[in-house]
């Protein structure tokens, strides 16, 4: 998802296609360091954006945390210190806000990394994500090289992941919604209580917001990347409901976990390099539905 917007976003801004590295996993086994080394070593870019990732919301991280720690620490290694090896000028590591403490101050600073213990149920993906910004933090400070971190906040848009169990809050509300309404079903199970805050970012706004710290001569060695704004996750189910026409009731299922309380990102340090977002999470729901079913129609739906 983020990988095809940073390309949308490259080529509005008139990259050929040509120049763009955007190898297929038949392609490239990011899990083999000397194949993701000699990639790097042959191809020379000037520029890599690290938006490879085995991503998933609350079940998928509880049913599979080896895989999710496992399979992200091997990413980021072998692909910061492949750059390193290849003699990359610039490499940009995203992460996630799960980076940060679960009872972490509101809103999320930067500083607050690694000051309390992370939310357990994705835990061995934030330790992932936290080791590839502390790569590219010491690889920039030991040999000065240009690598650092964006720290987006939860995504959404095209080409997201809609599987019914290990989709991510958003996709899966969407499925969920537009099922209930072709079914004329009378309530929509919502895990949880609903009262934790998310935070929304849309993809396109994510890889605006990628694109311009690429421009900054000194970035940070890593930034929040968010709207600054947030709802309950009741709120963003009946927008969802709204947004896909469904009518019926939604039914709180208090047996489910309800992850963090609230992970609002602090963007002022972003914002202070003049950058914000653009896409409200209501028209951004509205243009992720009509993706959702273009998709769906065309047989390409991520599930």
């Amino acid at each position: 998802m983020v990988g095809a917007a940073l390309v949308r976003a490259l080529q509005a801004r008139g990259h050929p296609a040509r120049g763009l590295l955007t190898p297929a996993r038949t392609e490239l086994n990011l899990a083999d360091p000397a194949a993701t080394r000699d990639y790097l070593v042959a191809q020379q870019p000037d520029l890599v954006i690290i938006a490879a990732a085995r991503v998933g919301g609350i079940h998928a991280n509880n049913t599979y945390p080896a895989e999710f720690i496992h399979d992200n620490l091997v990413i980021a290694l072998n692909l910061i210190h492949g750059s390193y090896l290849a003699k990359v000028k610039r490499v940009l590591f995203l992460g996630s806000s799960c980076i940060y403490p679960r009872l972490a101050p509101q809103p999320m600073t930067e500083d607050c990394l690694l000051t309390s213990p992370l939310e357990p149920t994705n835990e061995p993906y934030a330790l992932a994500k936290i080791a590839g910004l502390k790569l590219c933090q010491y690889y920039r400070k030991q040999y000065g090289v240009l690598f650092h971190s964006g720290m987006p906040t939860n995504l959404y848009g095209p080409r997201d992941n809609y599987h019914p169990t290990n989709s991510h809050v958003l996709p899966a509300l969407l499925r969920r919604f537009h099922e209930a309404r072709e079914a004329n079903a009378s309530e929509v199970i919502l895990w949880g209580s609903g009262t934790p805050r998310r935070e929304f970012l849309h993809v396109d706004d994510c890889a605006d917001a990628l694109l311009h710290l690429c421009t900054l001569d000194n970035p940070p060695d890593w930034v929040n990347i968010g709207t600054g704004q947030d709802v309950t996750i009741r709120e963003a189910a009946e927008l969802v409901a709204e947004t896909v026409g469904y009518r019926g009731r939604i039914v709180q299922d208090l047996s489910q976990p309800d992850g963090s309380p609230r992970k609002l990102m602090d963007v002022s340090r972003l914002r202070a390099t003049g950058w914000q977002p653009s896409i409200s999470l209501r028209d951004g729901l509205r243009a992720t539905y009509q993706s959702f079913l273009s998709e769906k129609a065309a047989g390409k739906l991520r599930e």
